[in-house]
Protein backbone atom coordinates (compact mmCIF):
# COMPACT_ATOMS: atom_id res chain seq x y z
CA UNK A 1 0.00 0.00 0.00
CA UNK A 2 1.45 3.40 -1.08
CA UNK A 3 0.61 6.90 0.61
CA UNK A 4 1.34 10.33 -0.14
CA UNK A 5 3.36 11.56 3.06
CA UNK A 6 3.48 15.50 3.19
CA UNK A 7 6.92 15.23 4.54
CA UNK A 8 8.68 14.00 1.68
CA UNK A 9 6.26 14.92 -0.81
CA UNK A 10 6.05 11.82 -2.63
CA UNK A 11 4.00 8.28 -2.59
CA UNK A 12 5.72 5.79 -0.15
CA UNK A 13 5.29 2.29 0.89
CA UNK A 14 3.85 1.87 4.35
CA UNK A 15 5.65 0.23 6.59
CA UNK A 16 4.23 0.09 10.12
CA UNK A 17 6.73 0.62 13.24
CA UNK A 18 4.90 -2.56 14.37
CA UNK A 19 4.09 -5.72 12.46
CA UNK A 20 0.32 -5.66 12.22
CA UNK A 21 -0.53 -2.90 13.84
CA UNK A 22 -0.83 1.14 12.81
CA UNK A 23 -1.04 4.02 15.75
CA UNK A 24 -2.89 6.58 14.29
CA UNK A 25 -3.84 10.48 14.95
CA UNK A 26 -6.46 12.24 13.53
CA UNK A 27 -7.05 16.47 14.67
CA UNK A 28 -10.35 16.41 15.86
CA UNK A 29 -11.99 19.59 15.93
CA UNK A 30 -12.63 22.41 18.38
CA UNK A 31 -15.82 22.13 19.93
CA UNK A 32 -17.53 26.03 20.02
CA UNK A 33 -20.25 24.64 17.68
CA UNK A 34 -21.72 22.31 15.64
CA UNK A 35 -19.58 20.82 13.03
CA UNK A 36 -19.19 22.12 9.49
CA UNK A 37 -18.88 20.12 6.44
CA UNK A 38 -15.08 21.18 6.24
CA UNK A 39 -14.93 19.39 9.86
CA UNK A 40 -16.46 16.32 7.94
CA UNK A 41 -14.07 15.60 5.24
CA UNK A 42 -11.46 14.35 7.72
CA UNK A 43 -13.77 13.02 9.24
CA UNK A 44 -15.08 10.60 6.33
CA UNK A 45 -11.66 10.15 4.83
CA UNK A 46 -9.60 9.05 7.66
CA UNK A 47 -12.52 7.50 9.10
CA UNK A 48 -12.20 5.26 5.43
CA UNK A 49 -8.10 4.82 5.75
CA UNK A 50 -8.93 3.54 9.13
CA UNK A 51 -11.29 0.89 8.07
CA UNK A 52 -9.21 -0.04 4.31
CA UNK A 53 -6.14 -0.67 7.17
CA UNK A 54 -8.80 -2.57 9.15
CA UNK A 55 -9.86 -4.57 6.03
CA UNK A 56 -6.43 -5.71 5.16
CA UNK A 57 -6.19 -7.04 8.80
CA UNK A 58 -4.12 -4.23 10.86
CA UNK A 59 -4.91 -3.62 14.03
CA UNK A 60 -5.63 -0.22 14.30
CA UNK A 61 -5.56 1.82 17.31
CA UNK A 62 -7.19 5.30 15.89
CA UNK A 63 -6.71 8.55 18.26
CA UNK A 64 -8.90 11.67 17.29
CA UNK A 65 -9.39 14.25 19.84
CA UNK A 66 -11.30 16.46 20.62
CA UNK A 67 -9.76 20.48 21.58
CA UNK A 68 -12.05 21.53 24.43
CA UNK A 69 -10.05 24.78 25.55
CA UNK A 70 -9.57 27.62 22.96
CA UNK A 71 -10.79 31.37 22.64
CA UNK A 72 -13.32 30.37 20.15
CA UNK A 73 -15.35 28.42 23.50
CA UNK A 74 -14.30 30.98 25.85
CA UNK A 75 -15.76 33.60 23.39
CA UNK A 76 -19.27 31.65 23.13
CA UNK A 77 -19.22 30.31 26.94
CA UNK A 78 -19.09 34.56 27.49
CA UNK A 79 -21.70 35.06 24.97
CA UNK A 80 -24.08 32.44 26.35
CA UNK A 81 -23.23 33.39 30.30
CA UNK A 82 -22.54 29.80 31.32
CA UNK A 83 -18.70 27.71 31.38
CA UNK A 84 -16.83 26.98 28.92
CA UNK A 85 -16.96 23.37 30.10
CA UNK A 86 -20.73 23.28 29.25
CA UNK A 87 -20.03 24.49 25.73
CA UNK A 88 -17.80 22.01 24.93
CA UNK A 89 -19.12 19.01 26.69
CA UNK A 90 -22.81 19.88 24.45
CA UNK A 91 -21.13 20.32 21.17
CA UNK A 92 -18.33 17.44 21.93
CA UNK A 93 -22.45 15.36 21.91
CA UNK A 94 -23.58 16.83 19.23
CA UNK A 95 -20.44 16.33 17.16
CA UNK A 96 -20.75 12.21 18.32
CA UNK A 97 -24.20 12.89 17.20
CA UNK A 98 -23.32 13.66 13.82
CA UNK A 99 -20.43 11.19 12.95
CA UNK A 100 -22.43 8.73 14.17
CA UNK A 101 -25.34 9.61 11.47
CA UNK A 102 -22.26 9.58 8.78
CA UNK A 103 -21.00 6.34 9.78
CA UNK A 104 -17.88 7.72 11.26
CA UNK A 105 -16.61 4.74 13.66
CA UNK A 106 -15.85 5.98 17.47
CA UNK A 107 -12.04 6.64 17.74
CA UNK A 108 -10.53 3.86 19.88
CA UNK A 109 -9.62 6.78 22.12
CA UNK A 110 -11.23 10.27 21.88
CA UNK A 111 -9.05 12.37 24.66
CA UNK A 112 -10.07 15.64 25.89
CA UNK A 113 -7.44 18.37 26.16
CA UNK A 114 -8.67 19.67 29.75
CA UNK A 115 -8.11 15.79 31.00
CA UNK A 116 -4.34 15.76 29.78
CA UNK A 117 -2.58 19.10 31.31
CA UNK A 118 -0.72 16.90 33.56
CA UNK A 119 1.37 15.55 30.73
CA UNK A 120 1.47 18.99 29.09
CA UNK A 121 2.97 20.61 31.90
CA UNK A 122 5.43 17.48 32.14
CA UNK A 123 6.42 17.54 28.49
CA UNK A 124 6.79 21.41 28.43
CA UNK A 125 9.09 21.31 31.85
CA UNK A 126 11.11 18.78 29.31
CA UNK A 127 11.35 21.34 26.77
CA UNK A 128 12.55 23.66 29.08
CA UNK A 129 15.21 21.46 31.12
CA UNK A 130 16.40 20.58 27.05
CA UNK A 131 16.74 24.25 26.75
CA UNK A 132 14.00 24.34 23.74
CA UNK A 133 12.04 26.91 26.03
CA UNK A 134 11.69 29.19 27.78
CA UNK A 135 9.79 31.52 30.28
CA UNK A 136 8.80 35.28 29.88
CA UNK A 137 6.60 36.79 32.72
CA UNK A 138 4.65 33.05 33.00
CA UNK A 139 3.86 32.61 29.21
CA UNK A 140 6.69 29.86 27.86
CA UNK A 141 7.41 30.01 24.41
CA UNK A 142 9.37 27.34 22.08
CA UNK A 143 12.76 28.21 20.31
CA UNK A 144 11.84 27.55 17.13
CA UNK A 145 15.71 28.33 15.80
CA UNK A 146 17.13 25.33 18.13
CA UNK A 147 14.96 22.44 15.90
CA UNK A 148 17.13 22.59 13.26
CA UNK A 149 14.67 20.75 11.20
CA UNK A 150 11.76 23.57 11.89
CA UNK A 151 10.07 23.63 8.34
CA UNK A 152 10.53 19.91 6.95
CA UNK A 153 6.76 19.33 6.68
CA UNK A 154 5.68 22.85 5.42
CA UNK A 155 8.64 22.72 3.50
CA UNK A 156 9.11 26.59 4.47
CA UNK A 157 12.27 28.16 4.89
CA UNK A 158 12.79 29.84 8.49
CA UNK A 159 14.43 32.84 7.07
CA UNK A 160 11.89 33.41 4.44
CA UNK A 161 9.35 32.82 7.80
CA UNK A 162 11.23 35.79 9.05
CA UNK A 163 11.40 37.88 6.63
CA UNK A 164 7.92 37.93 5.65
CA UNK A 165 7.22 37.98 9.33
CA UNK A 166 5.38 41.30 9.49
CA UNK A 167 2.22 39.01 8.77
CA UNK A 168 2.82 36.89 11.69
CA UNK A 169 3.28 39.54 14.61
CA UNK A 170 0.91 38.94 17.35
CA UNK A 171 0.73 40.46 21.06
CA UNK A 172 3.18 40.64 22.69
CA UNK A 173 5.89 39.75 19.75
CA UNK A 174 8.93 41.64 22.00
CA UNK A 175 8.62 39.75 24.58
CA UNK A 176 9.80 36.94 22.42
CA UNK A 177 13.51 36.08 21.69
CA UNK A 178 12.50 35.39 17.97
CA UNK A 179 9.57 36.58 16.42
CA UNK A 180 8.55 32.68 15.37
CA UNK A 181 8.96 31.52 18.58
CA UNK A 182 5.29 29.95 19.67
CA UNK A 183 3.67 29.82 22.99
CA UNK A 184 3.52 26.56 24.99
CA UNK A 185 1.47 27.88 27.83
CA UNK A 186 -0.02 31.47 28.35
CA UNK A 187 -0.99 33.15 31.72
CA UNK A 188 -5.20 33.26 32.44
CA UNK A 189 -6.99 36.23 31.90
CA UNK A 190 -9.95 37.15 33.88
CA UNK A 191 -12.87 35.18 33.42
CA UNK A 192 -11.14 32.09 31.41
CA UNK A 193 -10.73 28.51 32.99
CA UNK A 194 -6.93 27.52 34.12
CA UNK A 195 -5.08 25.51 35.47
CA UNK A 196 -2.07 25.25 38.26
CA UNK A 197 1.56 25.36 36.76
CA UNK A 198 5.27 25.71 38.03
CA UNK A 199 4.79 29.23 35.54
CA UNK A 200 1.70 30.73 36.17
CA UNK A 201 -2.45 29.85 36.38
CA UNK A 202 -3.30 29.49 32.87
CA UNK A 203 -3.54 26.65 29.80
CA UNK A 204 -1.74 25.34 27.03
CA UNK A 205 -0.62 26.54 23.53
CA UNK A 206 -2.99 24.52 20.71
CA UNK A 207 -0.15 22.77 19.54
CA UNK A 208 1.60 20.81 22.80
CA UNK A 209 -2.09 19.35 23.61
CA UNK A 210 -1.81 16.98 20.72
CA UNK A 211 1.63 16.48 20.81
CA UNK A 212 0.60 15.29 24.49
CA UNK A 213 -2.23 13.38 23.90
CA UNK A 214 -0.57 11.47 20.33
CA UNK A 215 2.54 10.69 23.04
CA UNK A 216 -0.05 9.16 25.48
CA UNK A 217 -2.66 7.41 23.48
CA UNK A 218 -0.06 6.10 21.08
CA UNK A 219 3.54 6.65 22.06
CA UNK A 220 6.61 8.44 21.15
CA UNK A 221 6.54 7.21 17.71
CA UNK A 222 3.36 7.05 15.95
CA UNK A 223 2.91 5.28 12.03
CA UNK A 224 0.47 8.26 10.63
CA UNK A 225 -0.90 11.80 11.70
CA UNK A 226 -3.57 13.07 9.78
CA UNK A 227 -5.63 15.85 9.40
CA UNK A 228 -6.58 19.21 7.03
CA UNK A 229 -4.37 20.31 4.81
CA UNK A 230 -4.89 23.92 6.74
CA UNK A 231 -3.19 22.33 9.82
CA UNK A 232 0.27 21.51 7.89
CA UNK A 233 1.52 25.35 9.04
CA UNK A 234 2.20 26.04 11.77
CA UNK A 235 0.08 23.28 14.19
CA UNK A 236 1.96 20.46 12.31
CA UNK A 237 5.24 21.76 12.09
CA UNK A 238 5.03 23.11 15.40
CA UNK A 239 3.90 19.57 17.01
CA UNK A 240 7.16 18.21 15.09
CA UNK A 241 9.35 20.28 16.82
CA UNK A 242 8.07 20.04 20.29
CA UNK A 243 7.43 15.98 20.17
CA UNK A 244 11.04 15.20 18.75
CA UNK A 245 12.83 17.81 20.68
CA UNK A 246 11.39 16.12 23.64
CA UNK A 247 10.78 12.40 22.55
CA UNK A 248 14.45 12.44 21.06
CA UNK A 249 12.43 10.57 18.30
CA UNK A 250 10.78 11.19 15.13
CA UNK A 251 7.34 12.01 15.68
CA UNK A 252 5.51 10.64 13.12
CA UNK A 253 6.53 8.05 9.96
CA UNK A 254 3.46 9.09 7.38
CA UNK A 255 1.77 12.81 7.18
CA UNK A 256 -1.51 12.64 5.50
CA UNK A 257 -4.04 15.75 4.84
CA UNK A 258 -6.91 16.20 2.96
CA UNK A 259 -7.80 18.96 0.49
CA UNK A 260 -9.88 22.02 1.31
CA UNK A 261 -13.48 21.64 -0.07
CA UNK A 262 -15.26 25.13 -1.49
CA UNK A 263 -18.60 26.23 -2.22
CA UNK A 264 -19.78 26.79 -5.61
CA UNK A 265 -15.90 27.35 -6.48
CA UNK A 266 -15.39 29.38 -3.76
CA UNK A 267 -14.13 29.08 0.07
CA UNK A 268 -16.48 28.42 2.97
CA UNK A 269 -16.89 31.22 5.30
CA UNK A 270 -20.14 33.17 7.19
CA UNK A 271 -19.55 36.25 5.74
CA UNK A 272 -19.92 34.91 2.02
CA UNK A 273 -23.15 33.37 3.41
CA UNK A 274 -22.10 30.12 2.14
CA UNK A 275 -21.50 28.14 5.22
CA UNK A 276 -23.10 25.00 5.87
CA UNK A 277 -23.24 22.48 9.56
CA UNK A 278 -23.47 18.86 8.70
CA UNK A 279 -26.87 19.55 10.16
CA UNK A 280 -28.05 22.09 7.46
CA UNK A 281 -27.20 19.12 4.75
CA UNK A 282 -28.88 17.03 7.06
CA UNK A 283 -32.42 18.82 6.70
CA UNK A 284 -32.70 17.89 2.87
CA UNK A 285 -30.16 14.54 2.64
CA UNK A 286 -29.43 11.43 4.44
CA UNK A 287 -25.97 12.09 5.28
CA UNK A 288 -25.15 8.71 3.40
CA UNK A 289 -25.26 10.99 0.54
CA UNK A 290 -22.71 12.95 2.30
CA UNK A 291 -20.24 10.46 2.99
CA UNK A 292 -20.75 9.09 -0.75
CA UNK A 293 -20.42 12.93 -2.09
CA UNK A 294 -16.58 13.53 0.35
CA UNK A 295 -15.19 9.78 -1.31
CA UNK A 296 -16.32 10.32 -4.71
CA UNK A 297 -13.25 12.67 -5.60
CA UNK A 298 -9.70 12.05 -4.32
CA UNK A 299 -8.89 13.33 -0.57
CA UNK A 300 -6.14 15.41 -1.58
CA UNK A 301 -8.51 17.12 -4.45
CA UNK A 302 -9.87 20.12 -3.85
CA UNK A 303 -13.50 19.34 -3.43
CA UNK A 304 -16.39 21.62 -4.67
CA UNK A 305 -19.76 21.39 -3.44
CA UNK A 306 -22.81 22.24 -4.92
CA UNK A 307 -26.59 21.08 -4.96
CA UNK A 308 -26.00 19.78 -8.27
CA UNK A 309 -23.27 17.56 -7.13
CA UNK A 310 -25.13 16.59 -4.00
CA UNK A 311 -27.94 15.35 -6.40
CA UNK A 312 -25.79 13.52 -8.38
CA UNK A 313 -24.00 12.09 -5.58
CA UNK A 314 -27.90 10.89 -4.16
CA UNK A 315 -28.97 9.70 -7.34
CA UNK A 316 -25.15 7.37 -7.66
CA UNK A 317 -25.82 6.47 -4.21
CA UNK A 318 -29.50 5.46 -5.62
CA UNK A 319 -28.03 2.98 -7.77
CA UNK A 320 -25.73 0.68 -5.75
CA UNK A 321 -28.76 0.56 -2.93
CA UNK A 322 -31.32 -0.53 -5.52
CA UNK A 323 -28.76 -3.05 -6.74
CA UNK A 324 -28.69 -4.13 -3.24
CA UNK A 325 -32.03 -4.25 -2.83
CA UNK A 326 -32.92 -6.33 -6.05
CA UNK A 327 -30.32 -8.60 -4.78
CA UNK A 328 -31.84 -9.42 -1.71
CA UNK A 329 -35.18 -10.06 -3.72
CA UNK A 330 -33.65 -12.56 -5.45
CA UNK A 331 -31.87 -14.33 -2.66
CA UNK A 332 -35.54 -14.47 -0.77
CA UNK A 333 -37.09 -16.41 -3.78
CA UNK A 334 -34.57 -18.25 -5.67
CA UNK A 335 -35.43 -21.66 -6.46
CA UNK A 336 -32.41 -23.32 -5.90
CA UNK A 337 -29.45 -23.23 -3.96
CA UNK A 338 -26.57 -24.89 -5.38
CA UNK A 339 -24.05 -22.56 -7.58
CA UNK A 340 -23.66 -23.77 -11.00
CA UNK A 341 -20.36 -24.38 -12.64
CA UNK A 342 -21.16 -21.64 -15.39
CA UNK A 343 -22.52 -18.77 -12.23
CA UNK A 344 -19.07 -20.52 -10.47
CA UNK A 345 -17.22 -19.19 -13.65
CA UNK A 346 -19.01 -15.47 -13.39
CA UNK A 347 -18.20 -15.37 -9.20
CA UNK A 348 -14.75 -15.37 -10.29
CA UNK A 349 -15.11 -13.29 -13.02
CA UNK A 350 -16.78 -10.54 -10.40
CA UNK A 351 -13.52 -11.22 -8.04
CA UNK A 352 -11.92 -8.87 -10.34
CA UNK A 353 -14.02 -5.95 -8.91
CA UNK A 354 -12.77 -6.56 -5.40
CA UNK A 355 -8.91 -6.84 -6.88
CA UNK A 356 -9.81 -3.02 -8.73
CA UNK A 357 -10.93 -1.43 -5.75
CA UNK A 358 -8.20 -2.90 -3.65
CA UNK A 359 -6.07 -1.71 -6.12
CA UNK A 360 -7.23 1.92 -5.84
CA UNK A 361 -6.97 1.99 -2.19
CA UNK A 362 -3.36 0.54 -2.10
CA UNK A 363 -2.56 3.70 -4.67
CA UNK A 364 -3.12 6.10 -1.68
CA UNK A 365 -6.81 5.46 -0.85
CA UNK A 366 -7.89 6.46 -3.85
CA UNK A 367 -11.72 6.13 -2.75
CA UNK A 368 -12.68 7.52 -6.52
CA UNK A 369 -11.47 5.03 -8.12
CA UNK A 370 -12.44 2.30 -5.89
CA UNK A 371 -16.22 3.70 -6.15
CA UNK A 372 -16.00 3.17 -10.32
CA UNK A 373 -15.01 -0.79 -8.84
CA UNK A 374 -18.29 -0.97 -7.16
CA UNK A 375 -20.10 0.34 -10.02
CA UNK A 376 -18.58 -2.16 -12.24
CA UNK A 377 -19.74 -4.57 -9.21
CA UNK A 378 -23.23 -3.56 -9.37
CA UNK A 379 -23.56 -3.21 -13.36
CA UNK A 380 -22.31 -6.83 -13.37
CA UNK A 381 -24.99 -8.32 -10.88
CA UNK A 382 -27.67 -6.38 -12.60
CA UNK A 383 -26.77 -8.09 -16.22
CA UNK A 384 -25.89 -11.34 -14.44
CA UNK A 385 -28.11 -12.31 -11.60
CA UNK A 386 -32.23 -13.14 -12.30
CA UNK A 387 -34.82 -15.02 -10.89
CA UNK A 388 -33.55 -18.35 -12.32
CA UNK A 389 -29.62 -17.81 -10.27
CA UNK A 390 -28.75 -19.70 -7.50
CA UNK A 391 -28.90 -18.42 -3.79
CA UNK A 392 -25.43 -19.64 -3.77
CA UNK A 393 -24.57 -16.82 -6.62
CA UNK A 394 -26.82 -14.40 -5.34
CA UNK A 395 -25.46 -14.42 -2.09
CA UNK A 396 -22.05 -14.28 -3.35
CA UNK A 397 -22.69 -11.25 -5.23
CA UNK A 398 -24.73 -9.42 -1.96
CA UNK A 399 -21.65 -10.46 0.21
CA UNK A 400 -19.20 -8.79 -2.08
CA UNK A 401 -21.31 -5.29 -2.86
CA UNK A 402 -21.62 -5.03 0.86
CA UNK A 403 -18.43 -5.72 1.95
CA UNK A 404 -16.56 -3.35 -0.20
CA UNK A 405 -19.51 -0.80 0.52
CA UNK A 406 -18.51 -1.67 4.27
CA UNK A 407 -14.61 -0.75 3.63
CA UNK A 408 -16.40 3.27 2.46
CA UNK A 409 -18.03 3.15 5.39
CA UNK A 410 -21.81 3.08 2.78
CA UNK A 411 -24.54 1.95 4.43
CA UNK A 412 -26.43 0.48 1.41
CA UNK A 413 -28.90 -2.46 3.12
CA UNK A 414 -31.91 -0.69 3.61
CA UNK A 415 -34.30 -0.83 6.04
CA UNK A 416 -37.83 -2.05 5.88
CA UNK A 417 -40.18 0.98 5.13
CA UNK A 418 -41.57 2.67 8.08
CA UNK A 419 -45.58 3.53 7.63
CA UNK A 420 -46.50 7.24 8.56
CA UNK A 421 -48.55 6.10 11.73
CA UNK A 422 -45.34 4.02 13.12
CA UNK A 423 -43.60 7.46 12.41
CA UNK A 424 -46.25 9.51 14.07
CA UNK A 425 -46.22 7.32 17.30
CA UNK A 426 -42.44 7.57 17.72
CA UNK A 427 -42.84 11.30 17.80
CA UNK A 428 -45.38 11.46 20.50
CA UNK A 429 -43.07 8.93 22.38
CA UNK A 430 -40.36 11.41 21.76
CA UNK A 431 -42.54 14.39 22.62
CA UNK A 432 -43.69 12.71 25.96
CA UNK A 433 -39.97 11.61 27.15
CA UNK A 434 -38.55 15.19 26.31
CA UNK A 435 -41.40 16.30 28.44
CA UNK A 436 -40.63 13.96 31.30
CA UNK A 437 -36.87 15.22 30.98
CA UNK A 438 -36.04 11.97 29.32
CA UNK A 439 -33.60 13.08 27.09
CA UNK A 440 -31.51 10.30 26.21
CA UNK A 441 -34.59 8.03 25.13
CA UNK A 442 -35.64 11.29 22.78
CA UNK A 443 -32.52 10.89 21.20
CA UNK A 444 -32.65 7.41 21.02
CA UNK A 445 -36.18 7.95 19.26
CA UNK A 446 -34.46 10.24 16.94
CA UNK A 447 -31.69 8.06 16.20
CA UNK A 448 -34.20 5.09 15.46
CA UNK A 449 -36.14 7.40 13.05
CA UNK A 450 -32.64 8.23 10.84
CA UNK A 451 -31.99 4.76 10.88
CA UNK A 452 -35.23 4.35 8.90
CA UNK A 453 -34.37 7.13 6.54
CA UNK A 454 -36.95 9.47 8.69
CA UNK A 455 -35.15 12.95 9.27
CA UNK A 456 -36.72 15.19 12.34
CA UNK A 457 -36.90 18.61 12.37
CA UNK A 458 -38.08 20.94 15.43
CA UNK A 459 -39.24 23.77 14.69
CA UNK A 460 -41.80 26.39 16.45
CA UNK A 461 -44.95 24.89 14.80
CA UNK A 462 -43.58 21.83 16.31
CA UNK A 463 -42.38 18.65 14.84
CA UNK A 464 -41.88 18.32 11.12
CA UNK A 465 -40.48 15.01 9.31
CA UNK A 466 -39.57 14.17 6.02
CA UNK A 467 -37.91 10.58 4.24
CA UNK A 468 -34.13 10.84 3.31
Amino acid sequence: MKIYNTLSKQKEEFVPIEEGKVRMYVCGPTVYNLIHIGNARPMIVFDTVRRYMEHKGYEVNFVSNFTDVDDKIIAKAIEEGVTADEISKRYIAECKKDMAAMNVKPATKHPLATEEIGGMIEMIQTLMDKGYAYNVDGTVYFRTRKFKEYGKLSHKNLDDLRSGNRALKVTGEDQKEDPLDFVLWKPKKEGEPSWPSPWCDGRPGWHIECSEMSKKYLGEEIDIHAGGEDLVFPHHENEIAQSECCNGKIFARYWMHNAFLNIDNKKMSKSLGNFFTVRDIQKKYDLQVLRFFMLSAHYRSQLNFSAELMEASKNALERIITAESRLKDLLKNAKTEEVTEAESALLDQASEYTVKFDEAMDDDVNTADAISAVFELVKFANTNADENSSKGFVAGLKKQLEELCDILGLIIDKKEEILDQEIEDLIAERQAARKAKNFARADEIRGELLEKGIILEDTREGVKWKRA
